[in-house]
């Protein structure tokens, strides 16, 4: 991986390939390692950029607090010093909440938009969404990084033959460095751009796995308000649909970039 100064930190980043910039941002507590069965796919078509937020993998970990719009100018600066825009943004989770605020806060700078398994805004209105969002607070901090990624690993790829692909999620997850994580995570709650919506004009796909534990409606709600979106469900699909499923994926991103050039 190669390094990049953006502002006050160092970002690592991956590009691979030629043609039309492609962009991956991984989710929470991953890292840009996820993307890897889409880079192997689409580096022989596309220039292809997988990198790792602040406070993930191995791009520096200040101290917090973080936001959304610090992740999206993050982003949004290293577009601009490797000079590739306008790009194409997919983004899960997390990923994808970046993706959306920077292209609502810098539109010059994405030309299509993908969105995996996230959600336009995270209210904490319910006493489920509040004790969701303080039993992960309250693991990372007291039970570890590696107790939090067994719990989650069996989540999202509970099958028996995805055992191994549990044992790589546990220890990518131990890596983690928990105040970053609880930055980032912190960073989410609250956090909004449903409003914003309709200022959108660029190609987007929303893209939803069958059983991801976000509601099917929160991705629906995207597509409502956006003029020129589409939803598309994946099936057998939990929320890490681009390594439980990556050739259905692959396909599905691939029908919508070739729609998105002709």
């Amino acid at each position: 991986m190669a390094r990049i100064r953006v502002g006050d930190i160092d970002l690592y980043y991956e590009m691979s390939g030629q043609g039309e910039p492609l962009i991956f941002i991984h989710g929470l507590g991953s890292s840009s390692r996820d993307w890897e069965y889409q880079v192997a796919y689409f580096a022989g078509s596309f220039k292809t950029l997988v990198f790792d937020l602040r406070g993930h993998g191995r791009s520096d970990k200040p101290a917090g607090p973080y936001s959304m719009q610090l992740l999206a100018q993050d982003t949004a600066a290293l577009i601009k010093e490797l000079k590739l825009e306008p790009v194409c943004l997919v983004g899960i989770s997390l990923g994808g909440m970046v993706a959306l605020q920077l292209a609502l806060d810098s539109p010059e700078l994405v030309k299509s938009l993908v969105l995996v398994n996230t959600v336009s805004e995270v209210p904490v209105r319910t006493l489920k969404e509040r004790f969701e969002l303080k039993l992960r607070l309250t693991v990372a901090a007291l039970l570890g990084m590696r107790y939090l990624g067994k719990l989650l690993a069996k989540r999202l790829f509970p099958k028996s033959s995805q055992q191994s692909i549990r044992e790589l999620f546990v220890e990518r997850w131990a890596e983690n460095d928990p105040a970053s994580y609880r930055a980032a995570l912190q960073a989410v709650i609250g956090w909004s751009v449903t409003d914003k919506l309709d200022k959108l004009d660029i190609p987007l796909l929303v893209v939803a796995a069958e059983y991801d534990y976000i509601p099917l409606s929160a991705k629906a709600s995207i597509v409502d308000l956006v003029k020129n979106a589409e939803l598309l469900v994946i099936k057998d699909s939990r929320h890490g649909t681009p390594v439980d499923q990556p050739e259905v994926f692959n396909r599905v991103l691939s029908d919508f970039l070739a729609r998105c050039q002709g």
